[in-house]
């Protein structure tokens, strides 16, 4: 779940995740505007809670991920030269939270109906 190069996740509204098994751990760097949570037993990241809005989920975590694609690359001042991604948006940290809102509603238009 976590050797990778890539750290392939899907943000989602932060009531949309609800952890019903377990307690996993805080881990990471210690920001109070982003908190990693880590299995408590392997310590595989497992999601994010950001901003009081969403929560970055790992992809793995998920039952189905045949819909899922990358639509934003983040932190792309550290990859290396030759990683390429289907991604339609990339950002060399993180996006500024005002460019959510314009790429949530792009990205919902993609989405089959």
């Amino acid at each position: 779940m976590s050797a990778s190069a890539f750290s392939l996740s899907a943000a989602f509204p932060s009531g949309g995740l609800e952890v019903i098994r377990g307690e996993p751990v805080l881990g990471g760097l210690r920001n109070p505007e982003l908190r990693h949570f880590f299995c408590p037993a392997c310590m595989s990241w497992m999601f994010t809670r950001f901003a009081p809005e969403f929560v970055n989920v790992r992809a793995t975590m998920l039952d189905d991920v045949s819909w899922f694609s990358p639509y934003i690359d983040t932190w792309t001042k550290t990859k290396l030269p030759w990683v390429t991604t289907p991604a339609v948006h990339s950002y060399p940290e993180f996006p500024p939270m005002e460019d959510f809102t314009v790429l949530m509603a792009e990205f919902a238009k993609q989405l089959p109906t």
